[in-house]
C-alpha cells in the first residue's frame, strides 16, 4: 500500500506542470528570483552606459579635433600631437602572431581531440585541462611569458620585443581557439560523417570536405572574437615587454630587428595616458578608447558576416 501511494504521489517537475496548466500564478519566491535578475541586469546595463556616456563625452571632441591625424601620429609626451599609429600598428603585429600560431595549433589540436583521439583517461586529461587554460586569469599568462619568451628565449625573441608579446598572447588565446572549435566540431551532426563514409571517402575526407566545412561558422565566429580579445588584453602585454610610452619602431630597421625591437599596443596606450595628472592625456585616453572599441566591434561585425555566409551554405 505504502509503495502505490508513493508511485501515485507527483513529483515536483509534475506539480509545476499541473500548476502551469492549471493557469496558477507563480509562486512568491519565483518573482522575487526575477526581480533580481531584472534589478541586475538593470544596474550592469546602467553601469556600461554611464562609462560610455562619459568616454564619448571626453574622447569625441577630440577625435572630432584630430581626426585623421589622432589615428595616424605616433605616441608623444606632447598631447597636442600624441596620436595612436603605433599602438595600432603594434597591436596589428600581436594579432598577426595570435594568427599564424594559435589558430593552426588551436585548431588542429582541436580536431584531433574530437575526431581522432579515443575515449581514454589522457584524452579526458588533455581536455579538463585545456578548459581549466581557457580560465586562468591574464596576468597569469603575463608572467608566463616573462619567464619563457622574455627571459629564458630571449636569444630568440630579443627579450622585451614583438615576438614575446605576440607568442605570450597567442598563448593566452590557444584554449579557447580549441574550446570554440571543438565545441562547433562536436555540433556536426553523426549522419554527415556517416554519409560521407558510406561512399567511400577517408576519414581525412569526410572532415576536409563534410566536417570543416559545417562546423566553420562556429569555428570562425570562436576565432574571430578570439582575437578580439587579443586585441584588447593589457596585463600580459605589460609583463611581456610592451612600451608604455615612447616610440615602438624606429625607421630603417629590418623585419627582424623590428619584430625584435620594442613595441606598444593601443591598450597600453589607453593604460598610460589614463595614469596621467593631465586632463588633455584624459581626453587622449577617452579617444584612443572610442577607438579600440570601433576596431573590436568591425571585428565582431566580421564575424557575424562569416557566420551568416557560412551557414546560407548549409
Amino acid at each position: 500500500m505504502t509503495g502505490r501511494t508513493a508511485a501515485l504521489r507527483e513529483s515536483p517537475a509534475q506539480d509545476a506542470v499541473r500548476r502551469a496548466l492549471a493557469g496558477n500564478r507563480m509562486q512568491l519566491g519565483q518573482i522575487w528570483f526575477q526581480a533580481l535578475l531584472m534589478a541586475a541586469l538593470l544596474v550592469a546595463l546602467g553601469v556600461l552606459v554611464s562609462l560610455l556616456i562619459d568616454v564619448f563625452e571626453r574622447g569625441g571632441q577630440m577625435l572630432a579635433q584630430r581626426g585623421v591625424d589622432f589615428l595616424t601620429a605616433s605616441t608623444s609626451s606632447n598631447p597636442t600631437i600624441a596620436g595612436v599609429g603605433q599602438g595600432i600598428f603594434g597591436s596589428l603585429l600581436i594579432v598577426l602572431f595570435v594568427l599564424l600560431f594559435a589558430f593552426p595549433v588551436g585548431i588542429g589540436a582541436a580536431i584531433y581531440i574530437e575526431e581522432y583521439a579515443r575515449d581514454t583517461i589522457l584524452t579526458r586529461v588533455l581536455n579538463t585541462a585545456v578548459r581549466n587554460l581557457a580560465g586562468v586569469p591574464a596576468i597569469v599568462y603575463g608572467l608566463l611569458g616573462l619567464a619563457v619568451f622574455v627571459i629564458i628565449a630571449a636569444s630568440f625573441t630579443g627579450g622585451r620585443s614583438v615576438i614575446a608579446g605576440g607568442l605570450t598572447m597567442a598563448a593566452l588565446v590557444m584554449p579557447i581557439v580549441v574550446i570554440t572549435t571543438a565545441e562547433s566540431l562536436r555540433a556536426v551532426p553523426r549522419s554527415i560523417r556517416e554519409a560521407g563514409f558510406g561512399v567511400g571517402a577517408t576519414k581525412w575526407q569526410v572532415i576536409r570536405h563534410h566536417v570543416l566545412p559545417y562546423a566553420a561558422p562556429g569555428i570562425f565566429t570562436g576565432s574571430i572574437l578570439t582575437i578580439s580579445r587579443a586585441f584588447g588584453e593589457t596585463a600580459p602585454l605589460v609583463l611581456a615587454g610592451g612600451v608604455l610610452g615612447g616610440f615602438a619602431t624606429r625607421p630603417g630597421l629590418g623585419v627582424v630587428e623590428t619584430l625584435q625591437g620594442p613595441y606598444t599596443a593601443l591598450p597600453l596606450i589607453v593604460f598610460n595616458w589614463a595614469r596621467q595628472p593631465s586632463e588633455e592625456f584624459r581626453q587622449l585616453s577617452a579617444a584612443a578608447i572610442i577607438v579600440l572599441l570601433a576596431i573590436i566591434l568591425l571585428l565582431n561585425g566580421a564575424a557575424i558576416l562569416l557566420r551568416n555566409r557560412f551557414e546560407k551554405r548549409w
